[in-house]
C-alpha cells in the first residue's frame, strides 16, 4: 500500500492552497540562506582552528603540589 501520483497531487495542492506560492518561495529562500550562513560559520571556524594553536597545560612541572619550606612545615597560602 504505497503513496499514489493522486496523493501527492493532492498534498502538494493543499500546501499551495494554505500557504501560497509567495510564503513557500520565501520559505525556500530564507532556508538557502540558513544553509549559506551556516556554511560561512563553519569555514570561519576551521580558518580559526588552524592559525591559533592549540593550548595545552603543562601537569608535570617537576615539582610536587605541596612543597615545604625550609623549617619543615608546608606552605600554604
Amino acid at each position: 500500500m504505497g503513496i499514489s501520483a493522486w496523493q501527492i497531487i493532492i498534498v502538494v495542492a493543499l500546501v499551495v492552497l494554505l500557504f501560497g506560492r509567495g510564503k513557500i518561495s520565501d520559505l525556500m529562500g530564507d532556508v538557502a540562506k540558513g544553509i549559506k550562513s551556516f556554511k560561512k560559520g563553519i569555514a570561519e571556524d576551521e580558518t580559526a582552528t588552524k592559525s591559533e594553536p592549540s593550548k595545552t597545560i603543562d601537569h608535570d612541572s617537576g615539582e610536587p603540589l605541596n612543597t615545604a619550606d625550609k623549617t619543615g612545615t608546608s606552605a600554604k597560602s
